[in-house]
């Protein structure tokens, strides 16, 4: 009997799933043991960085937290790729609250920390998947990548001229880290099941720990994040006040908070852990306290491909998880302050008249439209977001440090050649992928891969969601479908091979 996968693919020989699932008999015990080994230098990271906060040595921390991830990450890449991808996603989840410990162990902010460092270094360490398997490149599954790349590149070479190749490098790690992340994956085609665990897994545990946190953040408002707060002049985040805030929870800002919430939100419907429910209930609190809109309606976007998507079975499950969230945490919004807060963001969605951030949105596509898009040669990278603190000798951010729309933000820095180049792959890789979709319409994890890809494509109306945590979830997103498809081909053609050859006739 052959043992299917949760994407009800039977794994190949040798490739992860094969020897049973862990916890089940039929797993080998090397296997298991070998699993124990890859999570120990992970754990030992987590377990130093908690006993540097408690002795208080955030001097300490602050050098050794980017030293040992990076460590850590590099160990993780070559042992298991896998499991790198998850390491990499707890980094983004958790180093701006180790930040702010490290900080408030200190006694006072510092505007700069080498902790920031930590998630970014990790994650281009994928880089080294584009110099092993760059013959991907070539390939048809490849191209679009390398349009991607070109176009980056295109736009590199004119922000070095334009805003210094400080900003124009920190700018390009922004654009690349998320594609190369997405390559990583595309490399490891044959170990698809383990990254779909992974990811899975890494956001449903994710989701029970940030979103618990931003409840005692919102509800209790700790020191650490008040010292943050008021010494970053972080206005947009609401008062470092109880009930005050909008939730950040662990993360830098509401934004990606509310970006990663809408990611596990969406990867829910392909978990099957029994903890999902409550990390769920957590989660959307949380993400309806942090009042980020565009990700509101990112979610809602998500929900509605999900239900076209699916069959009869799963439409239903997903409405009535729909139906239990709003059971469980619409009483719990509307009552008190929080009710008032709720009311408050909700009401500029029904009446945008009185929207002054609708307005000024509006103003700006107005009056910025004609220059992002009649400018042919593109500003580069470093013009814009908060690489322009690079460009000048101040540290402030530039004229254009706040740019809310990723649709004039991406041919502005980009020009009309880099965007071609950029957009073309884009669009190719989210054709491929909804073409893909429908060859594994039994696949929850494509499903959900699916929603998400779109609705995130979908909000570079209000910010550019290609990059950042956006970008992340886009591009692991897309490159999990084409690795399942793919995974299922190689699976096919094994099973082809092993076939026995039946000769017609007579002895």
């Amino acid at each position: 009997m052959v043992t299917l996968s949760r994407a009800g693919v039977p794994p190949a020989p040798g490739m992860p799933g094969a020897g049973g699932v862990p916890g089940l008999p039929g797993v080998r015990p090397a296997r298991a043991s070998r699993g124990r080994r890859e999570w120990l230098p992970a754990a030992l990271l987590w377990l130093i960085t908690a006993m540097l906060i408690v002795a208080h040595q955030g001097t300490v921390l602050t050098l050794a937290f980017p030293l040992l991830a990076i460590l850590t990450g590099l160990w993780l890449y070559f042992k298991s790729p896998a499991r790198y991808i998850g390491f990499m996603w707890w980094l983004w989840f958790l180093s701006p609250e180790v930040r702010r410990l490290a900080d408030w162990s200190k006694g006072s902010f510092t505007p700069t920390s080498l902790i920031q460092v930590a998630p970014l270094a990790v994650t281009m360490i994928s880089a080294l998947s584009l110099l092993r398997y760059y013959r991907l490149l070539g390939q048809r599954r490849g191209l679009p990548v390398l349009l991607i790349l070109l176009g980056l590149i295109y736009a590199y070479l004119v922000g070095v001229v334009s805003s210094g190749p400080l900003a124009a490098t920190y700018d390009l790690a922004n654009w690349l880290y998320p594609i190369l992340i997405g390559f990583h994956i595309m490399a490891h085609t044959r170990q698809y099941p383990e990254y779909r665990d992974t990811v899975v897994n890494t956001f449903i545990w994710g989701m029970l720990v940030m979103g618990g946190y931003g409840l005692i953040q919102f509800f209790i408002m700790p020191q650490w994040d008040a010292l943050w707060m008021l010494g970053s002049q972080m206005n947009s985040q609401g008062d470092a006040v109880p009930m005050g805030v909008r939730v950040f929870s662990t993360m830098n800002s509401s934004g990606p908070f509310a970006f990663a919430m809408m990611g596990a939100m969406v990867y829910v419907m392909a978990a099957t852990h029994r903890v999902r429910w409550v990390a769920a209930a957590l989660g959307f609190f949380s993400f309806a306290l942090s009042l980020v809109r565009s990700t509101w309606g990112g979610w809602v976007i998500a929900l509605l491909i999900q239900l076209v998507k699916s069959n009869n079975k799963v439409r239903v499950r997903i409405v009535a998880s729909a139906v239990l969230l709003a059971g469980l945490c619409v009483p719990l919004l509307a009552v008190g302050p929080v009710a008032e807060r709720m009311q408050a963001r909700l009401s500029t969605i029904v009446n945008l008249n009185d929207d002054q951030s609708y307005a000024a949105r509006n103003e700006f596509y107005a009056t910025f439209a004609k220059t992002a898009f009649t400018d042919v040669a593109g500003e580069g990278m470093g013009a814009t977001g908060t690489s322009t603190k690079l460009s000048n000798d101040g540290g402030q951010l530039g004229q254009y440090g706040n740019f809310d729309s990723g649709v004039m933000n991406i041919p502005f820095v980009l020009g009309w050649p880099g965007t071609l180049l950029y957009m073309s792959g884009i669009v190719w890789l989210l054709t491929r992928a909804v073409l893909a979709s429908f060859r594994l319409r039994s696949d929850k994890y494509v499903s959900a891969c699916l929603s998400l890809c779109l609705a995130t494509f979908a909000m570079l109306v209000f910010t550019n969601s290609l990059v950042g945590t956006g970008g992340l979830l886009l591009f692991t997103s897309v490159f999990s479908i084409l690795s399942a498809v793919h995974y299922e081909k190689l699976n096919r053609a094994s099973a082809s091979s092993r076939m026995p050859i039946f000769h017609g006739g007579t002895d």
